[in-house]
């Protein structure tokens, strides 16, 4: 039987991937003062010993202020830096998977309780809250916050911050960056007419709307080690009338690549309330077919993505390279496991696990070493 395409390797600039599966970035909410804490050895840990190919440190914070919560991660000055080094020390002991970070900035969606209290927004005078900013002063709903529209000086600001955190990520080793475009959150917000209404140079149509989101993919490629991978997550699509959609979308997908971007996520949604997606399985699999086929990068497919053929009938068909899990391998953190045993192929596991291979999928596990 030949080998499922799930389980072929596959090459990203000079990052080699042992198989087509992504551990997408998820954020936990529990760091301190934008600091991972011991959760992220535990949860990081947990995900390293999956058997994915590349696994993705949650939306982790440029900027105080551009943190979703209070109990964000953050890569802003020495002590944050520190602490995702100590967790990385931890989890390389143990494990050899390639990891990424995604950089973010939440802009207008900043200044947030964590989702089991709610989400809801605090106010900037609240203890866990401060004032967001964003392309334009427009609240993200009602009851929200308005946030002030960044200046010069502040575009300058969040750039730097992105380029300051990508020279942070270098010196912590890490494989890969992957600037957070998506899901109504800062960038995101510049390149929607639904949030950006500027009458600058990064407002009206979509060639300025498109530049500070590729002023700060610039600086971030020009930032980190030029061998190692920079990708983007995009939402395809707001899911609203007079939104993004997936033309402009790959027009801004054809611009990152001219800038040297390898890869790209391709998710949807999250700018506003009023979206209306037609969620199911596979709902956004032809947004990243209609990527893949306007350019040349790697292309990322996400977003209900569970079962094990439905899995491997993205990759094989070509409609993305990979597929990213968020909540399947959380539920399931062995999901790559069971998918090799239902597909037929052969997965590396820790050597302390090796015992637990069942004895009707002989051959089914490959030592760590």
């Amino acid at each position: 039987m030949a080998s499922p395409t799930l389980f072929t390797p596959f090459t990203v600039g000079t990052l080699e991937l042992a198989n087509r599966i992504v551990i997408a970035p998820m954020c936990q909410y529990s760091a301190e003062d934008g600091r991972m804490t011991d959760w992220h050895v535990m949860h990081l840990g947990n995900l390293a010993l999956s058997g994915a190919a590349l696994l993705i440190i949650e939306a982790t914070a440029v900027l105080p202020e551009g943190r979703i919560s209070s109990a964000d991660v953050g890569l802003w000055s020495d002590e944050t830096e520190e602490a995702i080094g100590r967790t990385l020390e931890s989890v390389r002991r143990w494990s050899r998977m390639p990891i990424a970070i995604q950089l973010a900035h939440a802009g207008r969606k900043a200044s947030c309780d964590v989702p089991w209290r709610g989400g809801k927004q605090f106010a900037p005078d609240h203890p866990n809250g401060w004032q967001t900013v964003s392309a334009s002063a427009l609240p993200y709903d009602k009851g929200w916050s308005t946030p002030t529209a960044l200046d010069a000086e502040g575009l300058a600001r969040v750039r730097d911050a992105f380029a300051a955190a990508a020279r942070r990520a270098a010196r912590l080793g890490i494989d890969g960056v992957q600037i957070h475009g998506a899901h109504g959150y800062l960038l995101h917000q510049f390149l929607s007419p639904l949030s950006n209404r500027r009458d600058d140079e990064y407002g009206g149509s979509l060639e300025n709307r498109m530049r500070f989101p590729l002023e700060v993919f610039d600086a971030v490629r020009a930032a980190f080690p030029a061998e190692r991978s920079v990708s983007v997550r995009v939402s395809a699509t707001d899911w609203a009338a007079g939104g993004c959609d997936i033309e402009s979308t790959v027009a801004f997908a054809r611009a990152l690549e001219k800038r040297g971007c390898d890869t790209i996520h391709v998710s949807s949604g999250g700018l506003t309330p009023q979206q209306q997606p037609p969620l199911g399985p596979n709902y956004q699999v032809p947004l990243a077919r209609a990527v893949k086929d306007a350019t040349s990068m790697a292309v990322v497919a996400v977003g209900l993505i569970t079962e094990f053929e439905q899995a491997e009938a993205i990759v094989s068909t070509g409609d993305a390279d990979l597929i990213a899990l968020a909540r399947a391998v959380l539920f399931n953190p062995r999901w790559p496991w069971h998918a090799a045993a239902h597909l037929g192929a052969r997965i590396r596991v820790p050597n302390q696990y090796l015992r637990s291979q069942p004895q009707q999928h002989p051959g089914l596990f490959e030592p760590a070493e």
